[in-house]
């Protein structure tokens, strides 16, 4: 191991200037009553950052600092010590220079933490420097899919794999390879923040993907003898017909992942070469978003305000499958929910349980759709309604007679624009008086990735760039995009944000819908009034160097 400097950090950060002496003593008093590292210590009561102390080892040890989201880490190393030491001591190796092993750590000081690695490793240690939340992002998600591999790897070379696998088989070995490879995909999955997890059987292979951002990403590849394990796994947990091989089925596995509960929709869907399972995983604090947190400006927020705070009329929410809709009704019911107000939903499937709100599950098995469950609603004096989908006449139909009565009605319809939705409402055979008369506003709205904002880097637009964004060809214009990191994946986008066209109905919008005004007469209506389009509002992302101009490209079929 490197000889490292055997003063101790106070002293260090005393000789560098950073703290006085007196701030060590108060400091290392306090450490000696909580236990707590004196450069945590010294972070958490605001004397210095966790930079302030990175820059005092690299200069004052010679040791050199790295940023572990830009870099790319070697899985060999990764493998070269166990997951429990990396997260004993908060640290994770890097790669090997000449016979050496490099380990990234945020306390390069703590010599028994490097004397185990090298007794582990059977190699010299070169320690470098890192944030401590650098260390242990690089510790989830290096370790999480090493696990997935040797899982898959396990199941592989066990006689379980190609067998017919019974119930009481998988129940009695809970440590039995598919077990874990299950549990390793998911928790991997989860802590990826994927959204979904596909697993695909094809001639030769099963492929399981995960859908991050919005995106599809290949994680593993298994061989095709693991399917029949893979798939009476998943459905024994999701309490699923582990016979039935010929239709699909739908389930649901409520599962604990460090010390929460997480909600897991499961869906399998027979094909030509076995069943292809996808997993939709649901996570509390995607849905229980606050309105300022879904993406929307000002104004924006203004509106949606105006809009809930109305006592009766529908407000419609539209937009493709995974436009983040249910997110924003729910952000609606939270904001609406009080001890004053009777808050009644029919979904499905209810996708949240939130305390203070009476919530339906449809059941089409045993009748119970969502035009009956909101017939029933109707009679529970609600204040309040939320559909989940308006999908027939006959719901369309009672959801604008409740508006129209008296009720706040919230719902989704599928459509790509907000001017869309009230002739989307025709077609159902609402009729135009009825809906003029019930409609309070419609949100339409995309889910756009983020540029990274750890490899976000400027460059000059084109003259392609420039037109898509309506700017003139002879103007300078500096966009941003990702280059790709270890931190996003090497996508250039981590996470993604709402944009919205939030259409507020005006009384010159009710006479022109009772006119039965087209989509296009809506649309031109909705300029003059300084509604902005999708395009418009991810056009401004665009600007802010917040999304990319492929983004855009997206949203930017839509006619405008």
């Amino acid at each position: 191991m490197r000889g490292l400097n055997k003063k101790r950090l106070g002293d260090l950060l005393v000789e560098a200037g950073k703290i006085t002496e007196q701030q060590l003593k108060t400091e290392l008093a306090k450490q000696r009553v909580s236990g707590i590292k004196l450069g945590e210590l010294l972070v958490q009561d605001k004397i210095l950052t966790e930079d302030d102390i990175m820059d005092v080892l690299e200069v004052q040890l010679g040791i050199e600092r790295v940023y572990l989201d830009m870099i790319q880490i070697d899985r060999r190393a990764v493998k070269a010590i166990p997951e429990s030491l990396a997260s004993k001591y908060i640290l994770i190796p890097i790669g090997y220079e000449k016979d050496k092993i490099k380990v990234a750590t945020n306390d390069p000081l703590n010599i028994f933490a490097l004397d185990d690695v090298s007794i582990s490793t059977g190699k010299d240690v070169i320690p470098v420097i890192a944030t401590k939340k650098e260390v242990e992002r690089a510790i989830d998600k290096y370790y999480a899919t090493q696990y997935v591999e040797r899982a898959a790897e396990a199941l592989s070379k066990s006689q379980i794999s190609s067998a017919v696998v019974q119930e009481e088989e998988i129940d009695d070995v809970k440590n039995a390879p598919v077990v874990k490879l299950i549990d390793s995909v998911i928790k991997n999955a989860i802590k990826s923040n994927a959204s979904d997890i596909h697993i695909e059987p094809f001639e030769k292979y099963i492929k399981i993907r995960y859908r991050v951002d919005g995106t599809l990403q290949e994680v593993l590849r298994t061989p095709m003898d693991n399917l029949p394990a893979l798939v009476t796994r998943i459905k024994i947990l999701s309490n699923l017909n582990i016979a039935e091989k010929r239709i699909p089925q739908d389930g649901r596995i409520i599962m604990e992942v460090e010390n929460r509960q997480v909600d897991l929709r499961v869906s399998v869907l027979p094909t030509i070469h076995g069943e292809k399972i996808v997993i939709r995983i649901l996570k509390k604090d995607s849905f229980l978003l606050k309105k300022d947190k879904l993406g929307m400006n000002k104004d924006d927020i203004e509106k949606l305000e105006r809009m809930i705070k109305s006592p009766y009329g529908i407000i419609l929410v539209t937009g493709p499958t995974g436009s983040g809709k249910s997110t924003t009704l729910y952000a609606m019911l939270n904001e609406l929910n009080s001890s004053e107000t009777n808050i009644i939903t029919v979904e499905d499937p209810v996708e949240y349980m939130m305390d203070g709100i009476n919530q339906v599950n449809v059941n089409m098995k045993a009748g119970l759709t969502f035009a009956n469950g909101l017939r029933s609603i109707l009679r529970q004096d609600p204040d309040v309604v939320m559909i989940g989908e308006i999908r027939d006449e006959e719901t369309a139909e009672i959801a604008v007679r409740a508006a129209i009565t008296g009720h706040l009605v919230l719902s989704t319809v599928h459509t790509n624009d907000a001017a869309s939705a009230i002739v989307r409402l025709e077609d159902m055979g609402i009729e135009s008086y009825l809906i003029s008369a019930s409609i309070s506003g419609v949100i339409a709205q995309r889910l756009v990735r983020k540029t990274c904002s750890k490899c976000k880097e400027a460059y000059e637009a084109n003259e392609y760039e420039k037109s898509i964004l309506n700017l003139d060809k002879q103007d300078d214009l500096k966009l941003y995009r990702g280059k790709g990191c270890t931190y996003c994946n090497n996508t250039g986008y981590s996470g993604r944000t709402g944009i919205y066209e939030i259409m507020e109905i005006s009384k010159e919008h009710r006479e022109l819908i009772q006119s039965k005004g087209g989509t296009e007469e809506i649309k031109e209506l909705n300029l003059k009034n300084g509604i902005r389009t999708l395009k418009m509002a991810c056009s401004d992302l665009v600007l802010k160097g917040e999304t990319t101009i492929e983004e855009l490209a997206k949203v930017a079929f839509l006619k405008e």
